[in-house]
């Protein structure tokens, strides 16, 4: 399991943004797309690389700074010189654990305020536990949640764009609390749609039964509909599985994963299998 924390910063480079939309409706949680151009020449980014963002904070115990890790969301290019990266934002708060207090997130809601123009600074790039395979007949079976659909946009336009001989399955899994918050699946950025005529994809959404509390997104039930498929993948020794999402989705999924296996037993014995082979992936945050 890997978990977004700290990482080296030594790597700083200025980055101007190019672009920033909202794309979720006001009556929903503020989920932003932001467009960076990056100052400096020798700083390349893959779709299997994730960036941090470094901002001063003076905090409680003295923290100058801040840093935080975000995905690459779509494909990165080069425009004159300089590279174009694609990076998801949702604006979050969080409960202090000794006062109970909520406060804003620190990265998320100084990059949701950002402006065009206006320039921050970024660090890495940070190497991914999610790897294009190799194996052009490798299966992926993708599950994403809110923002972490951010890794596995990028890996199917990068694998349908770029990999013309990949003969693998491609399942995309992706939750969100509410249909207002379910990125690039939906009427206005529906870009993932786009693969529906591809063969070897597919895509499945869940959302949570009761968006404003805190239940978990019903992943887990949207995933054993498919038993039969997902089991016939596990079969297979060049399957892989990648998950990007909730701590509290977690537990759900693995339940799922020994429902379609027939027992915990056999699924901790086929995910062990999978992690010795590095064809099995978690970033939980």
């Amino acid at each position: 399991m890997t978990y977004l924390s700290e990482y080296s910063t030594k790597n700083q480079y200025k980055a101007k943004v190019k672009k920033t939309q909202r794309l979720t409706p006001p009556d929903a949680e503020e989920i932003r797309e932001i467009l960076l151009e990056v100052n400096g020449a020798d700083f390349h980014c893959e779709v299997d690389q994730t960036f941090g963002v470094l901002l001063r904070h003076d905090g409680e115990f003295g923290n100058t700074f801040h840093h935080r890790l975000y995905s690459v969301a779509d494909l990165p290019a080069k425009k004159n010189g300089k590279t174009q990266i694609t990076m998801l934002v949702k604006r979050c708060t969080y409960v202090d654990d000794f006062n109970g207090e909520l406060y804003p997130g620190v990265s998320s809601n100084y990059l949701c305020d950002r402006k065009v123009g206006d320039e921050i600074t970024i660090t890495g790039p940070f190497e991914l536990p999610f790897k294009v395979p190799e194996d052009k007949n490798a299966n992926l079976i993708l599950i994403g949640m809110g923002t972490g659909i951010a890794p596995f946009r990028a890996f199917v336009k990068h694998i349908y764009s770029h990999e013309k001989d990949f003969k693998g399955k491609i399942i995309l899994f992706y939750g969100a609390k509410s249909g207002l918050e379910l990125l690039y699946l939906n009427d206005k950025d529906g870009d993932l749609t786009n693969y529906y005529d591809e063969k070897t994809f597919q895509a499945f959404h869940a959302l949570s039964p009761r968006p404003h509390w805190s239940d978990p997104i019903s992943l887990d039930a949207a995933i054993e509909e498919r038993a039969d498929e997902i089991l016939e993948m596990l079969s297979q020794t060049h399957t892989y599985i990648y998950i990007a999402g909730y701590e509290k989705v977690k537990q759900n999924l693995d339940k799922a994963f020994a429902n379609i296996m027939g027992s915990q037993e056999k699924w901790e014995n086929r995910k062990a299998e999978l992690v010795a082979g590095k064809k099995f992936a978690e970033v939980i945050y």
